[in-house]
């Protein structure tokens, strides 16, 4: 597909400082837009670089491996070192996704993935439950809060957040407790709840809209969104406490070093965001990505996307990699660059071998 031209930003002098200091760049998928947005340090400057997808929400990020969830499929794409060199502007590109696999999966709203083993799990929104990908079916489930009594395509608790611990799956975030259609826009002001997985018990409740579960740091991280804020659980006394507030709708994290990169959302004035705490706040409500100190809560600075570009769901770090790119775009490229075991690359004539690998 065609990209169209670059999106406009702005960000802060200290957000690409930031990255170079801690040696990474930044995938970001706008699901309004379309958009995986690639955040790279470039001279001092921030690089804003864009690519297509239809309805990009859930990233799942392994080393050389990258899944992006969309409207209809899961795309698996796997680094290849040797197509790097050849992305535009030349010499700068330190990792390049090619597309491996692709699933059709179905519009059932997939929000956020993570790898387990060598199974790709993803929140299926739709019906309401945790699920891995299938070569025969849409996909298989795998878990449902106990409060769901049958896997129905109706939206009832708006499961969103998932995230690991010691590399399995232990938390979530739901919008409501419901066990109707869409039930938990009854409640979206203060129904939220993270659960944990293992025991199925809800850690907390009472939240506006909670998204993004993390652990890091020993602590389980969060993002009540419909507040504008990122904070920590007290899982023992059943607490949130907020280290931050910012001026959009939170969801998508991730983390390197001491610092949180939250993304924020201006959220539409609908019926599906009226009542939270964000929108009844008289400041304006931007989009883009915040670097804050998750020891201080001090913002250390943003990147501000403009006009199209309104709503942000997924964020995640690429790490040692500075300026990585994904091809999707570029039929020479994918038709022309070629993966082999190692064993057969080598009865491939060295003429040939460097042109694909």
């Amino acid at each position: 597909m065609t990209d169209e031209q670059p999106l406009r930003s702005v960000h802060t002098n200290t957000f690409p400082a930031l990255l170079e200091e801690l040696n990474i760049s930044l995938l970001v998928t706008t699901y309004q837009a379309g958009k995986l947005v690639a955040l790279r340090a470039d001279d001092g400057v921030l690089n804003t670089h864009f690519r297509s997808f239809s309805k990009p929400m859930g990233l799942a990020l392994r080393g050389p491996q990258l899944a992006i969830g969309t409207q209809h499929e899961v795309w698996e794409y796997h680094a290849n070192d040797a197509v790097a060199p050849k992305m535009e502007p030349l010499g700068k590109c330190d990792r390049c996704f090619m597309p491996r696999v692709g699933h059709v999966t179905g519009d059932m709203q997939i929000h956020e993935m993570e790898w387990v083993g060598d199974e790709l799990w993803f929140v299926n929104t739709l019906f309401s439950c945790l699920a891995v990908r299938s070569i025969q079916y849409s996909f298989l489930p795998k878990w449902q809060p106990p409060f769901i009594t049958s896997l129905a395509p109706e939206d009832r608790c708006h499961l969103n957040g998932l995230g690991l611990r010691d590399g399995k799956i232990r938390y979530v975030t739901a919008l409501g407790q419901s066990d109707e259609a869409a039930g938990w826009r009854k409640r979206k002001k203060d129904g939220g709840v993270v659960m944990d997985t293992t025991t199925n018990e809800i850690l907390l409740d009472g939240l506006a809209m909670p998204h993004s579960p993390r652990w890091y740091d020993d602590k389980l991280w969060v993002l009540e969104s419909g507040a504008g804020t990122i904070g920590h659980v007290d899982i023992a006394n059943r607490a949130y406490t907020p280290i931050a507030e910012v001026p959009g709708f939170t969801r998508g994290l991730d983390f390197c070093g001491p610092v949180a990169f939250v993304g924020l959302s201006q959220v539409r004035e609908s019926a599906v965001f009226s009542g939270i705490p964000i929108t009844e706040r008289k400041q304006e409500r931007t989009c883009g990505v915040w670097a804050i100190h998750i020891q201080t809560g001090q913002i250390l600075g943003f990147v501000k996307f403009e006009d199209a570009v309104q709503e942000i769901f997924a964020v995640r770090v690429v790490p040692g990699i500075r300026y990585p790119d994904l091809v999707n775009h570029d039929t020479k490229l994918l038709d022309g660059s070629f993966i082999l075991p190692d064993a057969d690359l080598l009865r491939v004539p060295d003429a040939y071998r460097n042109a694909s690998s």
